[in-house]
């Protein structure tokens, strides 16, 4: 019985959410991945300066490949842009997952925060700030704003559903206005309120709200101003300041803080496993919309799959019901290596469980049949695409006493397992490679094992991925000693064909080796007509049509069959039959 260890971790990683990233703190446990929010740390109009050293760039790269833009002004980001292509976060039927983008980061400053006793403003060029957006860029994915540079949005001048107001605000002694801006003409954006504090003189106010357009300050207009020209005007506003602002119904959304719980999408085995009881899951307290507990079981982590990772510093944690993809980034390749193999270890030590609730549905008493699960797990098979390229698409696996399946996502019911993406039987498969592979710039080669099926339209082949060398020392063995246990239990093979004009009956018995018969219908009866022992045959070969060839030395020389199908079927279980046969007797290990 297999004794397995598992890895309790934390620390802290960036995850991939609603098109940013946010640093999160991770905490693994025996069954569980928990992450809960820390702080945003850049995204299309986030106030992080992604370009420069301090601020989590790796190696001069940004995880994508595209080399850092150094700002025109060094002490803050103005308008850089960086755009690496990542893959999508909920996968779809293609294999090929999409791209995520990032947009313009803008600048940010804060008046009158932080600076008790003074009217003066303080400035955070964005680097300390707790807000961001998603969309930063007129023109980006999701914006109904133009893209021509220097120019305001359409809808900031012709919208007439949200009326011009004037709001008298007085500073007070100490935190003067109490607000953040964000945008200017360099960044194509209205000068917008991004946060209120709460207790300050904005907030007081009670007739600003993020959101708002700044059209003027005390009469000077900012329609067309530039990020420092709005400062400038703040900052000489004097205690009272009168502001001409206008409610920007379509930028609102973007200066809400992404939550994890609405916007990290996760299907579990809660709603599909009844084996799943709530002390499995820890005791978190009170619940928080910043937190998100992932069960590990039947989880798939992986790395390099679905996204680039020039860098090598990704994790890939995909769903059980193969719908949704957690993307995590670590501070280098090292750590990413590390988070790996401790998340793939917990993983893996919970296969134990998926494998009794299987096995526990599919004995019930009023399936028909009884198959046994013998191993299962996630994959990645190879997919073929136009001029030769290839792709891996994430697939479950399933090898029960007789046969393969694939399926899409993990089957918990019964209802699932009978409706498999491919069934082949194990008798009629074989595995053909074992081993590293090329083409993997981030790992410098993929583990991959293929296996060949014989079929009655001929071969088929298929190549999987695997992430570790324990799951392909484990697959391997899983596939071969599951070919020689099927030819143990199935022990017979026949199939009615023609020798000689004769309709006869060609049997391959595991232990018997070959028997050439009439069918029972024919008027002499079922007698037999040949029979020998595997050691006896001298060749055997086929037309990858319908005709086997065999030869045994005895004096009618070679037999021709014709199997009226494709004989790939039979030639593979021979090879099973005698592989088995073969280790049996020790001269296989």
């Amino acid at each position: 019985m297999a004794i397995w260890t598992r890895a309790d971790k934390n620390g802290q990683l960036d995850l991939l959410l609603r098109d940013r990233w946010i640093r999160v703190a991770a905490e693994l446990t025996r069954e569980t991945l928990t992450l809960t929010a820390e702080a945003d740390l850049s995204g299309p109009g986030g106030n992080l300066d992604y370009n420069s050293s301090q601020s989590g760039l790796r190696n001069g790269l940004s995880n994508g490949g595209e080399p850092g833009l150094a700002s025109a002004n060094p002490n803050r980001n103005q308008n850089s842009d960086i755009h690496p292509n990542h893959g999508a976060i909920r996968r779809s039927d293609s294999p090929a997952r999409g791209a995520l983008s990032r947009g313009h980061f803008e600048n940010s400053s804060n008046y009158g925060y932080n600076s008790p006793g003074s009217g003066k403003f303080s400035r955070d060029n964005g680097a300390n700030s707790d807000f961001g957006s998603p969309g930063s860029s007129y023109g980006s994915p999701g914006s109904s704003f133009s893209s021509r540079h220097g120019e305001m949005p359409n809808s900031f001048e012709a919208d007439r559903s949200e009326a011009i107001r004037k709001v008298r605000v007085v500073k007070q002694e100490s935190g003067g206005l109490g607000i953040s801006i964000k945008g200017g003409r360099e960044n194509r954006m209205p000068i917008l309120i991004s946060k209120i504090f709460p207790g300050l003189a904005a907030d007081q106010s009670r007739a600003l709200r993020v959101g708002d357009a700044i059209l003027s300050v005390n009469g000077n207009d900012l329609r067309e101003a530039t990020h420092d020209v709005a400062v400038q005007a703040l900052k000489k506003a004097g205690k009272e300041v009168t502001l001409e602002v206008k409610y920007i119904r379509e930028v609102s959304p973007l200066f809400k803080k992404p939550s994890m719980v609405a916007d990290l999408p996760w299907e579990g085995t809660r709603s599909h496993s009844p084996s799943f009881s709530g002390d499995e899951l820890p005791k978190h307290g009170p619940p928080s919309k910043d937190r998100k507990v992932i069960p590990l079981k039947m989880s798939f982590i992986s790395r390099n799959l679905t996204m680039p990772d020039l860098e090598n510093r990704l994790l890939e944690l995909h769903s059980p019901d193969g719908q949704h993809t957690v993307v995590l980034r670590c501070k280098d390749a090292a750590s990413a290596q590390a988070w790996f193999t401790a998340i793939h270890t917990n993983i893996a030590a919970l296969l134990p469980q998926t494998l009794a609730h299987v096995n526990a549905y599919l004995s019930a008493p009023t399936t028909a049949t009884h198959p046994q699960l013998k191993h299962i797990g996630w994959l990645a098979e190879q997919v073929q695409l136009d001029g030769g390229r290839v792709q891996y698409r994430p697939i479950v696996m399933a090898l029960t006493e007789k046969d393969i399946l694939l399926f899409d996502s993990v089957p918990w019911s019964r209802d699932a397992w009978t409706n498999p993406l491919l069934t082949h039987p194990i008798l009629a498969t074989r595995l053909v490679h074992s081993g590293s592979s090329q083409g993997s710039p981030a790992l410098g080669g993929d583990l991959v094992f293929a296996t060949r099926t014989g079929t009655s339209r001929g071969i088929e082949s298929h190549v999987f991925r695997v992430e570790t060398h324990w799951d392909l020392s484990s697959w391997t063995r899983a596939l071969v000693q599951g070919g020689h246990a099927a030819a143990e239990l199935i022990k017979e093979v026949s199939i009615g064909c023609v020798l000689n004009r004769q309709e006869v009956r060609l049997t391959l018995h595991y232990d018997k080796g070959f028997t050439v018969s009439r069918e029972p219908g024919d008027p002499t009866g079922g007698m037999i007509l040949y029979r020998y022992p595997y050691e006896k045959l001298k060749m055997s070969a086929d037309d990858g049509v319908r005709k086997l060839y065999l030869d045994f030395g005895g004096p009618e020389g070679e037999l021709v069959f014709d199997l009226r199908s494709g004989p790939k079927p039979v030639v593979f279980v021979l090879h099973s039959f005698l592989s088995a046969k073969l280790t049996r007797m020790g001269l296989l290990t």
